[in-house]
């Protein structure tokens, strides 16, 4: 009867997983569907602890250290989460997800210390999980540790080659364990795990800062295959289920995030996009830049018909996304039609402007993706770039020896006037001039984000 009980609460869970991974494909919905996907994996997780039996009919046991480990990892999430700011997400993100292929991995280790016979099928299973989980792991913590600034790029030359060398290195040690299945495996197997730690260091260090997006998204489809290899391992459903969806999900995301960038995954994990760029001069070359002044500014944007605002990082880094809702309600309030612009790669994660916007209760019905802003750009009179640089930069089209041409970009230079919201003139994360601030229909507005938007949104409400 128990474990009827288990199969049908790991059964729920699966459902929840999968309704909760669909739900998170809407804006809208995006918050119910996390709450559902964590109910199942909270069903799942209890009926483990109460209901689970092993083969001679034992519980699970051990409560007091289970109920430890999970009373210690709940609060601290929870602090960690709450106390969190929007620009720091994504080396959370970075963070959290390394610690999934680093529970990944211990499960392998954890699993070869009970292989008691020869079992290939199983050494196999076992070894994917250590070397995906040590490689999601390892990268991820060096994600995060470049994210927020304590990892600096590092490449040397042929690091691509010692890399490729040492990935095969591996995959050559693991392959003679399964097939040869030595008496004395635990050297090797250790080393693997030395190894491939070491791998997925080396692995992202050479990655540019421009390109954080896809990594995260391609270690969070590693972490999702290394838990489903922890789910055959325990014949365990519900962690196979949310294996494979979160490895197909980052998977396919990794794809849609190349896309956006139009290059392909190779070219992200050798090309080293943004690490160690030298500007461009082109900018230069384009002429001077001019300014805007603050009372200026506000007057074109009160008597347009219709304002696109372009959120970047730099939006993110000043807080300013809930004075920046402020401006859009009263700049709605005059007649002016506003909406905002999102490119799939802006910030350092995906989806990072979304949930930067989603916090300040921006309506979801403004958010216009590359393809439909693209589209309105012709027909709006002020477009506001709040921190975006090579996302807007029309290099990407016009320059092909620049190291983001071909590069899909919000095509801001359609508008009637451009005012762009910078610090300073200083290229972007990518290292690259923007050849945008040149151009004739462009104004710069220099200052903090949020600073410059408070002083906007007085000047607007003054006129």
């Amino acid at each position: 009867m128990e474990m009827n009980l288990l199969v049908v609460a790991y059964l729920i869970g699966s459902v929840t997983f999968i309704v909760g991974l669909k739900m998170l494909s809407n804006p809208a919905s995006a918050r119910k569907g996390n709450l559902v996907a964590a109910a199942g994996m909270t069903i799942a997780i209890l009926a483990t602890i109460f209901l689970y039996k092993d083969e001679s009919g034992n519980p699970l046991g051990n409560y007091t250290w289970i109920f430890a480990a999970l009373a210690i990892g709940s609060v601290a999430g929870t602090l960690m989460a709450k106390r969190v700011q929007m620009t720091a997400m994504p080396e959370m993100v970075s963070l959290f997800n390394g610690m999934g292929g680093a529970c990944a991995a211990l499960i392998s280790v954890i699993e070869f210390g009970h292989l008691e016979e020869k079992d290939p099928a199983t050494l196999l299973i076992i070894l994917l999980g250590l070397i995906i989980g040590a490689v999601s792991f390892a990268g991820s913590i060096i994600a995060w540790g470049k994210l927020n600034g304590k990892i600096k790029d590092f490449a040397f030359g042929g690091q691509h080659i010692f890399n490729l060398a040492l990935l095969f290195f591996i995959l050559g040690i693991a392959s003679y364990l399964v097939i040869a299945m030595p008496e004395n495996m635990s050297l090797l197997f250790y080393g693997v795990v030395a190894l491939s730690i070491l791998y997925g260091i080396f692995f992202v260090l050479p990655i540019g800062g421009a390109d954080m997006p896809v990594v995260i998204s391609l270690l969070n489809s590693f972490t999702g295959v290394a838990a489903a290899c922890g789910g055959f391992l325990y014949e365990n459903k519900v962690m196979l289920t949310g294996g494979i969806l979160v490895g197909a999900a980052g998977t396919l995301l990794t794809i849609l995030m190349c896309n956006a960038m139009n290059r392909s995954l190779k070219n992200v994990l050798i090309g080293s996009f943004g690490a160690g760029a030298t500007p461009s001069s082109s900018g230069a070359q384009g002429g001077t830049y001019k300014e805007v002044s603050m009372s200026d500014a506000a007057v074109v944007m009160s008597y347009a018909n219709k304002v696109m605002i372009v959120p970047g990082y730099g939006l993110a880094v000043a807080q300013a996304q809930h004075v920046c809702h402020e401006l859009e309600k009263t700049l709605e309030a005059k007649g002016v039609e506003v909406k905002y612009a999102i490119h799939p790669v802006a910030g350092r994660m995906p989806g990072h402007m979304n949930v930067l916007l989603a916090e300040a209760d921006v309506s979801y019905d403004k958010l216009l993706e590359m393809e439909q802003a693209n589209e309105e750009f012709k027909n709006t009179d002020v477009v506001l770039i709040l921190g975006a640089n090579d996302v807007v930069n029309p290099a990407a089209k016009s320059d092909p020896a620049s190291p983001i041409y071909g590069m899909p970009i919000l095509e801001v230079e359609d508008a009637k006037h451009v005012i762009v919201n910078k610090r300073s003139m200083k290229p972007g994360y990518a290292g690259i001039e923007n050849q945008l601030f040149f151009q004739p229909k462009t104004s710069m507005l220099f200052g903090d984000a949020k600073k410059a938007l408070q002083d906007l949104l007085a000047e607007i409400r003054s006129i």
